[in-house]
């Protein structure tokens, strides 16, 4: 194929080298035949890979990843998870909505929470909430919209003022927030990691083994690796945007990268600039805007840019984020970053993922937008149950939509660049 079917990243990702080495699986070796292959152990990956036991305990099930686990996409989020759904754009006619998708939601974090407490996963979780932040007048009009949703839905927050946020993360850059507190923090690699490694026995993990080719082959499927191949009767596609790699999708979802960096561990001196907040995480009113995190006691995170179906030059990203956290902590600028990685995630026109079957003994799930955690979770696990046949699984569809149409190169990359300056300029300081 002319294109790698995953995500060859440029940089290791900075929470992995965060942990202590992990033995990956062993790659794909031989030619195989089992009852289910799952493509990508992410966060819906595992999922869909244990609901299927679960439902079918006797089942054989491959789960295959590209690369090692804690190294893609899945640990190189920002680490925030909640079961509330509430928009950066929301507004009172989105409530319902957001209301029944935070149904689902809740459903599936439960489950997770279920599975981290039996399996005695240490990812670093804390319930702290999150603050939503804005630094512009425009900024601060969208999250009163946005306050008035969660009021609606009776979601737990509170409103922040200058001081109020300067006095938790301390930047004086933010004029107006909301706290919300039913949100997790966490490590994400850690979790990936140890959601992997707790999978039952009848689930086989192949690391380092990118699926090249896949194709049906009577009475299934046939997925090619370069150290083997995999017979099934079902295939489930949870790589994200690299479904369309595999020739799926094309017309539905694009890959894009974002990039994180996070400083050193700042000397003594410097920790009361990192706020009166032990453990905080803060996300922009612009989705093109800055999240930021503090990790641990002496350590801040800065993640930003966007990038379109490849990463942007090294330099180029150290020195726009440097940017970001220099206007937002200027006593700080003597302080280095010690790790900065790229992180890839599936963009779609309309919001919605692509959730479902494709043919015949093939499922998909892809199109999160940059919010995997408990959605990728969510949509892993009621995959799985569309396949067995169990409960209501199609109301995902009624509920979070479907991933609408979008144009094909060369229009996308145009498209993308034009949307992405404009919004870029609209973010002005959330940037």
């Amino acid at each position: 194929m002319s294109k790698l079917t995953y995500p060859k990243y440029a940089n290791t990702c900075g929470w992995n080298t965060m942990l202590p080495p992990r033995t990956p699986r062993a790659p794909l070796g031989e030619d195989i035949t089992v009852d289910y292959a799952v493509v990508g152990a992410g966060y819906t990956g595992v999922a869909a890979a244990r609901r299927l036991q679960e439902l079918d305990p006797q089942a054989r099930i491959a789960l295959i990843e590209a690369t090692t686990v804690g190294e893609g996409s899945s640990a190189r989020n920002s680490g925030f998870t909640t079961p509330d759904v509430l928009p950066r754009t929301a507004s009172m006619e989105m409530a319902d909505k957001a209301r029944n998708q935070s149904r689902l939601f809740t459903e599936a974090f439960d489950w997770l929470l279920g599975i981290i407490r039996d399996n005695d996963i240490a990812c670093d979780m804390q319930k702290v909430g999150s603050i939503r932040a804005a630094a512009t007048e425009e900024g601060e009009a969208s999250l009163r919209k946005v306050a008035e949703v969660a009021r609606a839905n009776n979601l737990q927050h509170t409103i922040l003022d200058r001081a109020g946020i300067r006095e938790r993360i301390g930047a004086d850059y933010y004029r107006y927030g909301l706290h919300m507190h039913d949100t997790w923090l966490l490590q994400p690699a850690a979790l990936i990691r140890g959601l992997a490694d707790a999978l039952p026995a009848t689930v086989t993990l192949y690391e380092q083994s990118p699926v090249r080719e896949m194709r049906r082959e009577s009475p299934g499927w046939r997925l090619a690796t370069e150290g083997g191949s995999i017979r099934c009767r079902t295939v489930v596609l949870a790589n994200n945007g690299f479904i369309p790699r595999l020739g799926y999708l094309k017309s539905r979802m694009a890959t894009i990268f974002t990039y994180a960096a996070v400083t050193e561990a700042v000397k003594e001196n410097d920790i009361g600039h990192l706020g009166q907040s032990p453990a905080w995480g803060l996300l922009p009113s612009h989705r093109l805007g800055t999240t930021l995190r503090r990790i641990g006691r002496d350590r801040l995170m800065v993640r930003s840019l966007y990038a379109h179906d490849q990463e942007i030059v090294q330099a180029t990203a150290e020195r726009q984020l440097r940017d970001r956290f220099h206007r937002r902590w200027p006593e700080l600028r003597h302080v280095d970053f010690e790790f900065i990685w790229g992180g890839a995630t599936a963009f779609t026109m309309n919001g919605a993922p692509w959730w479902g079957k494709l043919e015949e003994g093939l499922y998909a799930s892809g199109g999160c937008n940059g919010s995997g955690l408990a959605k990728g979770t969510m949509l892993g696990r009621r995959l799985a149950e569309l396949i067995r046949g169990v409960g209501d699984a199609g109301e995902v569809e009624t509920i979070m939509g479907e991933a609408s149409w979008i144009a094909p190169e060369p229009f996308r990359s145009i498209g993308f660049r034009v949307i992405s300056a404009l919004e870029s300029r609209k973010a002005g300081l959330e940037a």
